[in-house]
């Protein structure tokens, strides 16, 4: 399916299959609640694990996010590859994208696949793993599951025969600036 028409359907709450900054996702507008809920029951997840979503700047994450330390500026601008930060508290997202404790997995997204989603619909895009709960990360489209394949509203098909193997490190930061890293 074409990017044009893509970004319509998920403007009214498609989830898609697309490639990311790191692995193929799973995606849809992270504000729609159901479009989230189909998700998770397509990956066969328990509601209780939160997802990650792609921002295009700071000034959009600053939107979702009320409070963060100042080191989270830095860590943005020096990380060599792709940071998912996790973040006290958000405001305006799906539910079922936050953690049970209120924390949410956000990353400055710079694929320009990405960014022209989430720019042509003016909201954060999920981005979790296009796999069934529990399975391995497919590291090309050819791995993903027929049922994620045919699960989905629409796949954004580019890049196609790329492999993609590296899903982006994760961090979580405090209010008071500790960092704790998930995944490096």
């Amino acid at each position: 399916m074409n990017l044009e028409l893509t970004i319509e359907q998920l403007k009214n709450g498609a989830t898609i299959l697309y490639p990311s900054d790191t692995i193929w996702g799973l995606g849809c507008d992270a504000t729609n609640e159901e479009a989230c809920q189909r998700i998770l029951a397509l990956k066969n997840r328990p509601e209780d694990k939160s997802f990650i979503v792609l921002v295009d700047s700071i000034g959009m994450l600053e939107k979702y996010v009320p409070d963060f330390h100042q080191v989270c500026y830095d860590l943005i601008d020096y990380a060599e590859k792709p940071l998912t930060i996790i973040y006290p508290s958000a405001k305006g997202l799906a539910p079922s994208v936050l953690a049970k404790d209120g924390t949410i997995g956000i990353r400055i997204t710079k694929d320009p696949t990405c960014l022209k989603l989430i720019r042509s619909m003016h909201k954060p895009l999920v981005s979790t793993s296009a796999n069934l709960s529990g399975q391995a990360n497919p590291k090309s489209f050819k791995e993903i599951d027929d049922s994620i394949k045919s699960g989905v509203d629409a796949v954004l098909e580019l890049r196609l025969e790329e492999q993609m193997t590296s899903p982006s490190q994760i961090i979580k930061i405090s209010l008071d600036g500790s960092v704790v890293v998930i995944r490096s």
